[in-house]
């Protein structure tokens, strides 16, 4: 038997990895984003500068002074484009193969990135002039790439990308144009600018780790959620998964009292027989719609669905100190709606429940790759040969003496049926009918 302590630390090891791994994942996707949209404007940007040659050369030749300046920023354009391109390849692999990118590798692709409008800066320096290219459009190019890092969800990579935007272009004009043409110092124009790109830089990254934030806690429900969901069942009502994962229950092997369900549709088999498959699954489905919603009024989980019968519990996991009273409760409202269903089918179905109420050992059983949550011990046992008795009695729904005194008053309507031999137990039991 497994410890409460040590499920719980052993539950948090596998969700933290899981949540790990789909964040990652989460974060790979926002990077290819982010390359996808910069390949995308390196594409315009090179569609532009054809189309700027072909609509008027005037323009071409007083910006780049010929094509030579021009071949040189489609060479470091293309170059750009090549760069990404294989960026986004390894970040594609990795997605693939569930693994992170190198921290490192982050930090220089954010490094060769951003230095592009410093080269093609640089380019327009020569071509231009330094007053010239500083005033035109280059130093604005670098707020794309600093609103483009939010997409990174990383605080230091994103402040990183507006340091080395500010450093560059700062060291540059500094270096290019350090003084007006009157003589004036300029370094108060240029390192203001510069910190506007700082700042835009650290509000990028703010940014960026407020959405991972928001990404994680997301991801940290919903992994919780899917869980819960895998260990307890797609059958489990979403107010049952809610309480779940609000209150943290052991789903470990621990001793536990329950009351345990057994339903079972009789005669089913020799109507399906003259009925198509389709017919069948739909009649079926609608019942168990039916009593699945009216177990999960009464705090009760299908615990597995056995052909046209399923195995329902109350108490597991989540303990209910009534839970025998909800079980018979849960019963009655089944009879009663199976006869509502019945006056209006052509296909009547009857059902036969057996409520018994014991200790089990509720957990989490199966192999090391796919483990479900169920309950083992006598009590599971003999509520499925209790369940089996009703054929004997013609009655449909008998509980066992323990689920009798359980009830107290609530039960005076039980009806005892004697001493009663069970199939596979060697002393008999006293059951008793509830209409």
């Amino acid at each position: 038997m497994v410890s409460f302590a040590n499920w719980k630390s052993r539950g948090r090891a596998v969700l933290s990895e899981e949540f790990e791994r789909e964040l990652t994942r989460e974060v790979l996707r926002t990077e290819l984003l982010r390359v996808r949209a910069l390949i995308a404007i390196g594409c315009v940007m090179l569609v532009l500068l054809t189309a700027t040659f072909v609509i008027d050369p005037a323009i071409s030749n007083w910006i780049w002074r010929g094509t030579e300046g021009m071949i040189r920023e489609y060479v470091v354009l293309i170059g750009f484009l090549l760069f990404e391109v294989w960026v986004h390849t390894q970040i594609s692999r990795n997605l693939k193969l569930d693994r992170d990118l190198p921290v490192v590798r982050r930090y220089i692709g954010a490094f060769i990135e951003t230095s592009l409008p410093t080269l093609i800066l640089i380019l327009q320096i020569r071509t231009m002039g330094a007053s010239q290219a500083l005033g035109f459009v280059l130093p604005l190019v670098y707020f794309i790439f600093v609103i483009l890092s939010t997409l990174r969800l990383d605080f230091w990579l994103s402040t990183f990308t507006g340091f080395v935007a500010a450093s560059e272009l700062l060291a540059v004009a500094l270096y290019c144009n350090s003084a007006s043409d009157t003589g004036e110092p300029l370094i108060y124009f240029h390192t203001v600018r510069s910190m506007v790109i700082l700042v835009c830089g650290v509000l990028a990254g703010t940014v960026g780790a407020q959405l991972r934030r928001q990404f994680a806690a997301s991801i940290a429900a919903a992994t919780a959620r899917d869980r819960v969901t895998n260990l307890f069942g797609q059958h489990v009502s979403p107010q049952v998964v809610e309480r779940l994962m609000a209150e943290g229950t052991s789903a470990a092997g621990d001793l536990r009292r329950v009351a345990v369900m057994f339903v079972d549709f009789r005669g089913f088999t020799a109507g399906a027989q003259s009925r198509t498959p389709q017919e069948v699954v739909d009649r079926l489905d609608g019942a168990f719609a039916v009593l699945v919603d009216i177990l999960d009024r009464h705090g009760g989980i299908v615990n597995k669905f056995l052909g046209d019968g399923f195995l329902a519990l109350f108490g597991a996991p989540l303990e209910a100190s009534d839970a025998a009273h909800r079980a018979v409760a849960a019963g009655r409202d089944m009879l009663a709606a199976m006869d509502r269903i019945n006056a209006q089918t052509s296909w009547p179905l009857r059902i036969g429940i057996g409520i018994h109420f014991g200790e089990v050992v509720a957990g989490n059983i199966g192999s090391p790759r796919r483990k479900e949550y169920t309950v083992i011990g006598d009590t599971v046992n003999f509520a499925s040969r209790l369940e089996a008795l009703n054929k004997e009695f013609g009655s449909q729904l008998l509980i066992s003496a323990t689920v009798r005194e359980a009830l107290g008053d609530d039960g005076a309507d039980a009806v005892a049926l004697g001493e009663v031999t069970v199939r596979g137990y060697e002393q008999k039991a006293a059951v008793f009918q509830l209409g």
